[in-house]
């Protein structure tokens, strides 16, 4: 299986402009060979939670069905992040879409206390997709919280894939943590990281992947958009710059 994680420059608050990038990314992505493509946190808006409100979208939103055209035709699954809103609040989620299935919403779990004035927690929720649920997803602040990845083994996970959005102050903490998880339970751990500015301050960029060992496959720059491609049967990853 060759799983893609991408690297975005979001337009800030800017759906529909955004939208139109995953596509190409997400066809770039068919293009060199993956089964599915995951998007950093908040992709399809940037990392604003102050305008998340605003922001906030249902999971059925046709807007997205695009997306669902897309994973039907190129049989591919895609993870796109974006704020969803229900009854009780402001969601961080990532909307699932999945070759000839209903799209589903997994929502952040655990917050980071400076996101608990813009956000609730998601209901519980293992987070695992793909053929035979073994592809367990987390939402940035999530990889940092140990239960997180021990639940998601617990359950049957074998590949890891963090969406996040982490800027110049954490992303070496969190990338000594994915490669922790990796090893610690011999199994494939990604991270999807966005570019540019958001919430007034400066993404970090390099997206990676990890394989069973905990040793690094692959990492994008801090500053390009791009996709990396890891191959779960070779433990290799690829880069493609745009």
């Amino acid at each position: 299986m060759k799983i893609c994680i991408a690297q975005t420059r979001p337009a800030k608050g800017d759906i529909r402009r955004n939208i139109a990038n995953h596509v190409n990314l997400v066809e770039l992505a068919s293009t060199n060979g993956a089964d599915a493509i995951v998007f950093p946190e908040l992709s399809l808006t940037g990392y604003e939670p102050a305008l998340a409100a605003e922001l906030a979208i249902d999971p059925c939103d046709d807007r997205l069905d695009v997306f669902q055209r897309l994973a039907n035709v190129r049989q591919v699954m895609i993870g796109t992040g974006v704020p969803t809103k229900n009854d009780a609040g402001i969601c961080i989620s990532m909307i699932v879409f999945q070759p000839g299935e209903a799209r589903r919403a997994y929502s952040k779990q655990y917050l980071h206390p400076d996101e608990e004035e813009f956000f609730i927690r998601g209901k519980r929720d293992t987070g695992l997709i793909g053929a035979g649920n073994a592809i367990a997803l987390a939402i940035c602040y999530e990889l940092s919280v140990p239960a997180h990845a021990n639940d998601a083994f617990r359950n049957g996970a074998r590949i890891y894939i963090a969406s996040v959005a982490k800027f110049l102050p954490g992303i070496t903490k969190a990338t000594e943590r994915l490669a922790e998880i990796a090893g610690e339970y011999s199994m494939p751990a990604l991270m999807a990281n966005c570019v540019g500015e958001a919430d007034g301050q400066q993404c970090a960029g390099r997206t990676s992947a990890w394989n069973d060992r905990g040793g690094l496959a692959g990492q994008l720059d801090d500053s390009s958009e791009g996709i990396l491609i890891f191959d779960t049967g070779t433990q290799e990853a690829v880069a493609v710059i745009i």
